[in-house]
């Protein structure tokens, strides 16, 4: 190692981190440490052509989403579509869209998809087997993964990007209790609490209320499962156990059919509070079904996750966990 260091004119470290990719190193460094290799006729040539290769090609981010047919995921996918495109150097990117989000499906496609791809960022449920695939391939091919929406409680993640979920359950019981009248009732509906986010939210939206209005009476958690039929059905069967329901926040998946069921039963008085800004949730502002809008910023949020990948990969040396919270956004009929 030290002749083949003096031959390309660099550290000796340089030669060890080429080999072992204990951390980044210039392409052009890399090839001086090859050519000087092969001139002396070094006996890990082989190992440092290969890494030299795989240095040199674009680096590749796998990301695995939840269905297409959600506009948030189809919104997400076009953001880090564009986030990897603009990205110092350029990445190329895996994007897949999982319409079976049992953990077993989803443990198996991260499984495959580590294969493909040198980090992988994922939105799940926080399910022990979920974890331990995620273990698995930490384990097995020494990459990088990332939670992005929704943490995971996996001591072997690269770490998470997303919002401030806390916050904005507490925003949500903020907008809530100064819209309904003082003494009113309120519902709360979420997709799973398997999904950190949205018990995140829930825990801050109640312990808002608990302490700042504590005339508030919040009715018992409803689930959709995701699902927008689910959710209409839900909808509908809460506003008619409760025609004096003063408000609704909706802090998971299936908001398309809480608005279907706000349409077809109209309260003028009840105050909606959802998440993400979607064409859906856009025309919901306008029309009056939906009151406020708590969205997660897409594009900002795509290009801190590509930053977080890039970051985590140039660091193998000295993994850590990497966290970014972004700010979310706040919109109303006044402001779209």
């Amino acid at each position: 190692m030290l002749d083949v260091a003096r031959a390309a004119g660099v550290g000796v470290a340089t030669v060890d981190r080429v080999i072992n990719r204990r951390a980044a190193v210039r392409p052009q460094t890399a090839q001086r440490v090859l050519e000087a290799a092969e001139q002396l006729g070094f006996r890990r040539l082989g190992l440092i052509r290969s890494r030299v290769v795989q240095d040199s090609r674009p680096r590749r981010l796998g990301f695995l989403l939840q269905s297409r047919r959600t506009p948030f995921y189809r919104s997400f996918a076009a953001g880090l579509a564009a986030a990897a495109r603009q990205g110092e150097p350029p990445v190329e990117c895996l994007i897949e869209h999982l319409d079976d989000l049992t953990p077993r499906h989803v443990a198996a496609r991260l499984g495959r998809m580590a294969q493909q791809v040198d980090a992988v960022a994922l939105v799940a449920a926080d399910h022990p087997t979920i974890n331990q695939a995620i273990e698995a391939v930490v384990a097995q091919h020494q990459l990088p993964v990332f939670a992005c929406v929704s943490d995971l409680t996996t001591q072997a993640l690269a770490g998470y990007v997303g919002v401030d979920n806390r916050k904005m359950g507490r925003m949500a019981a903020w907008l809530l209790s100064r819209l309904c009248p003082a003494a009113s009732k309120v519902a709360l509906l979420l997709g799973s609490h398997r999904y950190l986010c949205q018990e995140q939210c829930e825990i801050s939206f109640r312990s808002y209320l608990r302490e700042a209005a504590p005339q508030v009476h919040v009715l018992e958690t409803l689930v959709s499962l995701e699902d927008p039929q689910l959710a209409q059905n839900a909808a509908l069967e809460l506003l008619h156990q409760h025609p004096d329901l003063a408000g609704i926040y909706v802090a998971g998946g299936g908001i398309e059919g809480v608005i279907d069921a706000l349409r077809d039963t109209p309260q003028p008085q009840l105050v909606t509070v959802c998440h993400d800004l979607t064409d859906i949730t856009r025309q919901a502002l306008l029309d009056g079904s939906v009151t406020a809008v708590l969205s997660h910023p897409l594009p900002a949020m795509a290009r801190a996750l590509c930053d977080a990948m890039q970051l985590a990969l140039e660091s193998r040396s000295s993994p850590q966990r990497w966290q970014t919270l972004v700010p979310f956004e706040l919109f109303t009929a006044a402001n779209v």
